[in-house]
């Protein structure tokens, strides 16, 4: 049962002994049939998208135990999946109100993806501007800056690049505050506030400058010596090449993209499509359903799947 309080508004430290070389134990599996076993399996059905089935175990879960953390927050996340936004957003907020402050930005971030997911970027702002004025009051200007970045992707795929623009900035100004920033580190960010000026101007149709940030971009990302970040030079140029209206470009670069993650999948879908070949537009579209992240990457793609697929 949902508490009374979704009526309401919803507004490590380790030591380190020098002469201890003992191993930490593994931490101990719960109790078979515990509110915590009942969390992990869901997770497991959710990941392989056996949502209804999740939700009962969740739900079990929180008849035993209602203020379970784990379990609010699983909950809502199943439940964005499968285009319950509302009831998401409760389960959420007791989240938030029952995370403890290691887990509060987690919580912060999930109703932030929550509302993305439903196309609210006003009310996903002000959960992420939360985060994004903590990291900062701590002093975390690499934590507050993947906040900006991370902000302004919803607002960009939301289709406002003036926000978008305004908070990639507000990333790399804040990331690049720090004085400490090894070369390799200034060349990543570089890397990332390039890549953002691509997807922005290409959003905004200017072909051009998309490309001129695009090549920008790869010079950063190659001085910046991280094969961790080469993987993401196909979405980015293959995300350029779409807005750009060069399908053909748009297609090579995206089959060569993560194709785990649920936008690549969905850019390919609509690449494909643009170029004529319907089968394999739906092809993408039903594998985007396939993958059920919660992250502000599948809060577009699932949505665009769907509505690709029903009007088909």
């Amino acid at each position: 049962m949902l508490r009374t309080r979704f009526l309401q508004p919803a507004c490590a430290s380790f030591l380190f002994v020098a002469f201890s070389f003992a191993q930490q134990p593994a931490p101990q599996a719960p109790a078979p049939g515990s509110p915590a076993d009942l969390v992990q399996q869901g997770e497991k059905l959710s990941r392989d998208g056996k949502l209804d089935d999740a939700l009962a175990l969740y739900r079990q879960a929180l008849d035993k135990a209602p203020d379970l953390y784990e379990a609010h927050l699983a909950e809502g996340m199943a439940l964005d999946l499968k285009g319950d936004y509302t009831e998401a957003h409760q389960h959420f907020a007791v989240a938030i109100e029952d995370a403890s402050t290691d887990n509060k930005a987690q919580a912060l971030r999930a109703m932030a993806v929550s509302y993305a997911f439903e196309g609210n970027t006003f009310k996903a702002a002000e959960f992420e501007t939360r985060v994004f004025d903590a990291r900062r009051a701590k002093g975390d200007s690499t934590g507050a800056a993947e906040i900006c970045n991370e902000l302004a992707r919803i607002y960009l795929e939301a289709g406002d690049a003036d926000s978008a623009y305004k908070w990639y900035k507000q990333g790399y100004t804040t990331a690049t505050h720090k004085t400490d920033l090894n070369d390799a580190d200034q060349h990543l960010w570089l890397f990332r506030w390039e890549s953002a000026q691509a997807r922005v101007a290409a959003r905004r149709g200017n072909g051009d400058d998309a490309r001129q940030h695009l090549a920008a971009a790869k010079t950063a990302l190659d001085n910046a010596k991280n094969p961790d970040q080469m993987k993401f030079y196909p979405y980015l140029a293959g995300y350029v090449a779409l807005y750009a209206g060069d399908s053909h470009e748009a297609i090579e670069q995206l089959q060569n993209a993560d194709q785990h993650d649920p936008m690549v999948v969905a850019l390919l879908g609509e690449a494909y499509e643009k170029f004529g070949d319907a089968a394999k537009a739906k092809a993408c579209y039903r594998q985007v359903l396939e993958l059920n992240n919660h992250n502000p990457a599948n809060a577009f793609a699932r949505p665009l799947a769907k509505k690709k697929l029903a009007g088909s």
